[in-house]
């Protein structure tokens, strides 16, 4: 058997501690998710969790990072050029829901609920500040040739965060929502209704 890097057994051991918080949040919740908790969970010592990423704070961040990196790399795939609009909202609410009914995005709603209270928070960060300035890079790749002007964009992507996250929330009281779902299929319906227009106004215009 070829023995592992350090590298690598330390990518392992961030990896497990990191599926212990989401694990331990979406089991018992965010207030009883505590340092105890997530390195008996990891199967390592409360040290080693601190040796990685400098405490709890630092492992909540992390688990942020993982969740958004998550999230963008389900979209990455998704091409654009020679893709019809309607393809591409598709695709796009598609793999965004999968992403929004998993159990990471249910462990970053949490801490992002409860970042706040903790002690200290680091004035920088202002993680919803920069998950939407990243979720609008993505936006603005798949769909820069529809959203029509800034301010209007912006509507189109709260709308479907709104959306999602709603359905995310009634997933927990109601069961899963599936893929394909009625509801996915309007919101669908109606972001295809908002940009197709305005894409074929730039195309007889341009």
């Amino acid at each position: 058997m070829t023995r592992r890097s350090q590298a690598e057994r330390t990518a392992e051991t961030r990896a497990r501690i990191l599926a212990a918080v989401v694990e331990s949040i979406g089991e018992v919740g965010f207030q009883r998710t505590t340092a105890n908790e997530i390195a008996r969970r990891a199967g390592v010592t409360w040290g080693a969790v601190q040796h990685h990423f400098g405490g709890k704070d630092g492992i909540l961040r992390a688990v942020l990072e993982d969740s958004f990196e998550r999230f963008a790399a389900r979209l990455e795939g998704i091409p654009v050029e020679g893709t019809p609009l309607e393809k591409r909202i598709d695709l796009f609410v598609d793999r965004a829901w999968e992403h929004f009914s998993s159990d990471h995005y249910r462990s970053t709603f949490e801490i992002l609920l409860h970042y706040t209270g903790l002690e200290e928070p680091d004035p920088e960060l202002h993680w919803q500040d920069q998950m939407f300035q990243a979720w609008s890079r993505i936006w603005r790749r798949l769909f820069g040739d529809a959203s029509g002007p800034r301010r209007r964009s912006i509507v189109l992507q709260r709308y479907t965060i709104g959306v999602l996250s709603g359905l995310a929330s009634l997933q927990t009281f109601e069961g899963p929502v599936r893929r394909g779902g009625a509801e996915l299929e309007l919101l669908k319906r109606a972001l295809a209704r908002e940009m197709i227009p305005e894409a074929g106004q730039r195309r007889a215009t341009g």
